[in-house]
Parts: structure tokens; C-alpha cells; sequence
């Protein structure tokens, strides 16, 4: 009982990585899209510049020029960040429960 319990737990574990990468995969590419449409950048840029935004590197190359692009980005990083950061939290827990795993076996 307790094995299939502890299998349930990891699949749950599991899957609420999965949802969590999904959704920051989501995010970036809904800001990239957003932004290629809004202020007629490139692909490559309006990604770089998603990814820049999201991470609060913040380089200043580029910057929303319109009134809909900036009020876009205040949602979108407020949002953005809370996932990200909750996306980088299940990946850490995924990687200490592997590294348990592996001690325990030993």
C-alpha cells in the first residue's frame, strides 16, 4: 500500500511539472507572439525580448512603443514572473527528489 501510494504521489509530482512547464512554455510563447504582432518585431527579437522581460535582465535594446505593448507587458510580467518562478521551483524539487531517490538506493 504504501509503494502504490508513493507512485501515486510521484505521478502527481510528475504531472504538476509537466503542467508548470507547459504553461511557461505557454507564456513565452503567447509574449513572442503578442509582440510580434504589436510592435511588427522579428520572431527572433520579439522572443529575445519575452525572455529578457520575463527573467528581469531588463537589457533596454528594446521596448514597447505602444500604449496596448506597455499595458501588455505590466500583465505579462507580473504573471510571467509568478510562473516562472514557480516553474523553477518544481524543477528543483524534481531534481532533490531524484537525488533522494538515488541515495536512498544506495
Amino acid at each position: 500500500h504504501e509503494q502504490i501510494t508513493d507512485d501515486n504521489q510521484m505521478c502527481i509530482r510528475d504531472s504538476s511539472t509537466s503542467v508548470v512547464s507547459g504553461l511557461a512554455a505557454g507564456t513565452l510563447l503567447t509574449g513572442t507572439v503578442v509582440y510580434h504582432l504589436l510592435e511588427d518585431w522579428s520572431w527572433v527579437d520579439s522572443l529575445y525580448f519575452s525572455v529578457v522581460t520575463l527573467t528581469t535582465v531588463g537589457y533596454g535594446d528594446l521596448s514597447p512603443t505602444t500604449d496596448l505593448s506597455k499595458l501588455f507587458t505590466v500583465v505579462y510580467l507580473v504573471s510571467g514572473m509568478s510562473l516562472l518562478a514557480a516553474y523553477f521551483n518544481e524543477v528543483m524539487k524534481r531534481r532533490e527528489r531524484r537525488a533522494a531517490k538515488r541515495s536512498s538506493r544506495r
